[in-house]
């Protein structure tokens, strides 16, 4: 078992699931995040308009799942970011679990 992390902007987040389940991860969690790019902590904290928001709007999901499913969702991944004109593709990444209950 490995945990698959995705993170996309909200644009893509439907794309997520969509590729998620066709991969037959059926099981999974998603949370509204901030996505910055090229960010200083410091710019992003001392805006002179505390109201406006700097980020870009994303979505990140995550499960706990099988590596031949994580394969199958890769290469649909893969696919998808190739075929759509975007500066912003969607990104993955698989952690190891050592021990779970």
């Amino acid at each position: 078992m490995k945990l698959l992390i995705v993170t996309a902007v909200n644009q893509h987040a439907k794309d997520v699931s969509r590729l998620l389940r066709k991969s037959g991860i059926e099981r999974f969690s998603g949370s509204d995040i901030e996505g910055f790019k090229n960010g200083n902590s410091f710019v992003l904290s001392s805006s002179w308009f505390p109201s406006q928001k700097s980020g870009a709007d994303s979505s990140m999901f995550f499960s706990f799942t099988k590596d031949e499913k994580i394969d199958v969702f890769f290469s649909l991944v893969s696919q998808f970011n190739k075929e759509v004109e975007t500066d912003n593709p969607i990104h993955a990444v698989v952690v190891p679990i050592e021990r779970n209950i």
